[in-house]
């Protein structure tokens, strides 16, 4: 299924999701993705790459792209949505987070099915301990995870994220608890990955960001672009003027989004919807 435009779309900022969209599964950014995004920064379109990873996950990304040095290639969005930060003020700009109330919360009911938490900086992973799913999400990051003693007084600070990884099976059970006794004035929840559960405060995600950043540079929503393929691209995908969701996205992605790329993650498919409708 693809759903594709039918004129050149008028774009000035294009927020991109990493993995799974601009990343091939090897983790990589194709020459041709980058060829586009760079003939995008050098026509005046902002380039901003849009993770749920924190700020040091996102830098390589961004030095692969070598746009950074440019207007149009210095912001990135950090965890989810919770950070825009400015790479030439070298400062975050806009910052959300999680109140310890709700951490202290969700780190107890994730214990009671065995499964560990996790909590973020802008360069560290923080966990009570070491495990196989708090290894996974460090190796995928590329940044530093670190074993906090007393984990549970540590979580009385706030945190612009928590993420606990696990069995699909389990956090199906977790996810569904804390929606029905928390509700979504007092938390995001959803996964990113199968064995990702995301928790994030209300009101909070990649599109909210996308709209803060946009009003800071005077660029009307109806101009912006989100490319993306999972849940936690949901919010961008639904709030920029046009929402493009890769080929290989999840079907719920498709449906919400005004198109659909012709190639997948592995085929550039970022590079090819770009030279096609925007440039």
């Amino acid at each position: 299924m693809t759903k594709l435009p039918q004129n050149k779309l008028n774009v000035k900022l294009i927020a991109l999701d990493l993995d799974d969209t601009l990343l091939d599964n090897n983790g990589n950014i194709s020459n041709e993705n980058v060829l586009a995004l760079q003939k995008c920064a050098a026509q005046g379109i902002y380039v901003v790459l849009c993770s749920g990873r924190p700020e040091e996950g996102i830098l390589p990304f961004v030095r692969r792209l070598n746009i950074a040095g440019e207007k149009t290639g210095r912001f990135l969005i950090a965890i989810n949505g919770c950070s825009v930060y400015d790479m030439h003020l070298r400062r975050q700009i806009y910052r959300k987070s999680v109140s310890s109330e709700i951490l202290l919360k969700v780190n107890a009911e994730a214990a009671k099915l065995g499964l560990d938490t996790e909590v973020y900086s802008p360069d560290t992973i923080f966990y009570g301990k070491e495990t196989e799913w708090t290894l996974k999400d460090v190796l995928l990051c590329k940044i530093k995870g670190k074993v906090v003693e007393n984990y549970e007084k540590f979580l009385e600070n706030d945190f612009p994220k928590m993420l606990v990884p696990g069995s699909p099976e389990k956090l199906s059970v977790l996810e569904n608890k804390l929606k029905s006794e928390l509700g979504q004035d007092k938390v995001s929840v959803f996964l990113s990955k199968p064995f990702f559960l995301e928790i994030l405060p209300p009101s909070c995600g990649k599109g909210y960001a996308i709209e803060f950043l946009a009003e800071h540079l005077g660029i009307p929503m109806e101009n912006t672009m989100a490319f993306g393929d999972s849940m936690n691209d949901e919010s961008m995908i639904r709030q920029c003027g046009f929402g493009v969701a890769m080929n290989n996205a999840r079907t719920e992605i498709k449906e919400c989004a005004d198109f659909i790329t012709a190639l997948d993650n592995n085929n550039s498919g970022v590079g090819d919807f770009l030279e096609k409708y925007v440039l």
